[in-house]
């Protein structure tokens, strides 16, 4: 199966058209952030939500816009320096924030900790873990009193660097949750034609998605574009290889959507007309055989 096109609000600049269109249009997730929009994406979605009361929402915690810091100063829940440094995984402030999330948006079904691995710069993982874990045990009180549907980890570089693995976010769960009755259900990472690792790894059958779907974890893949990068690498002979007659962007959400143990794919297209060409080529998965083409295309260049 092909994964979900969801929208992402990520550098998306007028986040209610975009998720007015992707509502429109079906889309069963809508992923964003406190900081996202300059700190208005919550407010902006929150009449949305409310006309589509099916759509799954996902937001994080972790990193915050400077407005965001000052409050969160005033109201004693970071000091001046955490402040200054826009990222926190302490536990007071992930519950703060997630609070500020409900009230804002509604409903959250899943809280993502916020790229993790920004908060560990220079530090021992051992000391990074800990920090992981007493974010997760924030988040593990909203989830076990049904205040969010669950919670997880969205990282840009985390698996890739070594910074932490999928077991051993499994494992800081456990301890978050004092028991295997954890509530960690969602993992988010790049998988695109340019960061194309997790989808090599998948074809092989191991790598951080295969781990997350054989512990039941929801995966959603991230920059399916690069930030709209990979447009200018899609090439007609990279287009034509992957399906022919696709638009660039089409055909490299299409590689990305089709990676297997990958449930979601977010996408920030904003106009009817770009979400539908999206759809239409993810409605037709590319075989294992067809996007391992593509990736030894890619790698023998």
């Amino acid at each position: 199966m092909t994964a979900a096109l969801s929208l992402g609000t990520y550098r998306v600049r007028a986040v209610s058209q975009a998720a007015r269109t992707a509502l429109a249009a079906g889309s069963p997730w809508v992923d964003t952030a406190p900081n996202y929009a300059h700190g208005r994406a919550h407010e902006e979605l929150r009449p949305l939500l409310r006309e589509y009361p099916t759509v799954r929402v996902a937001t994080k915690a972790g990193f915050f816009t400077e407005e965001q810091g000052r409050t969160a100063l005033a109201d004693g829940v970071l000091t001046r320096e955490e402040a200054a440094g826009r990222h926190s995984l302490e536990r007071g402030f992930v519950r703060w924030q997630t609070e500020r999330s409900l009230a804002t948006l509604g409903r959250v079904d899943l809280v993502f900790v916020h790229n993790p691995e920004h908060d560990g710069q220079g530090l021992d993982r051992t000391v990074l873990h800990g920090r992981v874990r007493e974010a997760f045990t924030a988040l593990e009180e909203f989830a076990r009193t049904g205040r969010i549907g669950g919670y997880g980890v969205a990282t840009w570089s985390g698996l890739t660097s070594g910074a932490f693995s999928v077991p051993e976010l499994l494992t800081l769960a456990r301890q978050a949750a004092g028991s295997a009755e954890h509530h960690f259900t969602g993992l988010q990472m790049p998988v695109s034609l340019i960061m194309d690792a997790p989808i090599t790894q998948a074809l092989n059958g191991g790598g951080p998605l295969v781990q997350a779907k054989d512990a039941g974890l929801i995966t959603f893949g991230s920059a399916p574009l690069h930030g709209g990068a990979l447009l200018d690498a899609m090439t007609p002979e990279l287009v034509n290889l992957i399906r022919p007659g696709l638009s660039a962007a089409a055909a490299a959400l299409l590689a990305a959507g089709s990676c297997p143990g990958l449930d979601v794919v977010l996408t920030s297209a904003s106009t009817r007309e770009h979400w539908d060409d999206a759809a239409k080529a993810l409605a037709a998965p590319l075989t294992a055989q067809e996007l391992r083409r593509v990736t030894d295309e890619l790698a023998g260049e």
